[in-house]
């Protein structure tokens, strides 16, 4: 038997055409249970950005600086903006000084709100050296106050200080422990 090249060639298309079909129908199979198990109400980012730089300016002067190792953004009725693998800020004076630095394992920046949130081993530093150590920490842009209502340390040149809760200004150079604890030396003069 002789087959044609017409004839073979024909033949051809149509068996891969047929079985690319069928594997098209048994591939769209989906197994209830696992439909079930899939989260449809996570929400997943616009935008996704490595090594992100961010610097922040009010009245023609730079306020802030941000860098994340990733920024996650997400848009919609209730905008943020999330650095899962941790941030720092530091915040500048007229003169370009770096008067605030922050750093914080993970943040939110609630845009829609106006406030910005680190948590997870965050540590402040201010200009005349005082450190701020706590697990959360709340920065309201609007009052330009930074606050906390968890467990704080305070290290300044003399002392240590502690307490549940803080209030203090975006700078940290003027703060306030809500419920101080531990032993503070008192000097007389």
């Amino acid at each position: 038997m002789k087959v044609s090249v017409k004839e073979h060639t024909k033949s051809i298309p149509f068996k891969w055409t047929y079985l690319f079909v069928l594997g098209m129908l048994f591939a769209c199979e989906n197994d209830v249970k696992e439909v079930e198990k899939m989260d449809l109400s996570k929400r997943y980012p616009d935008q996704s950005i490595k090594n992100v730089e961010i610097i922040y300016s009010t009245n023609a002067e730079v306020a802030f600086q941000m860098n994340a190792p990733l920024m996650n953004d997400y848009s919609g009725e209730k905008p943020y903006r999330e650095m899962p693998e941790g941030v720092h800020i530091k915040i500048f004076d007229s003169l370009m000084n770096v008067t605030t630095e922050l750093t914080a394992n993970y943040a939110i920046d609630i845009t829609h709100e106006n406030r910005m949130e680190a948590e997870e081993d965050v540590v402040v530093k201010n200009d005349k050296g005082e450190q701020l150590n706590t697990e959360k920490l709340v920065w309201d842009k609007k009052t330009q106050k930074i606050s906390s209502d968890v467990f704080v340390k305070i290290t300044t040149e003399n002392q240590v200080l502690m307490g549940e809760g803080l209030i203090a200004n975006e700078d940290f150079t003027n703060y306030r422990i809500l419920k101080p604890r531990g032993t503070i030396n008192i000097e007389n003069d």
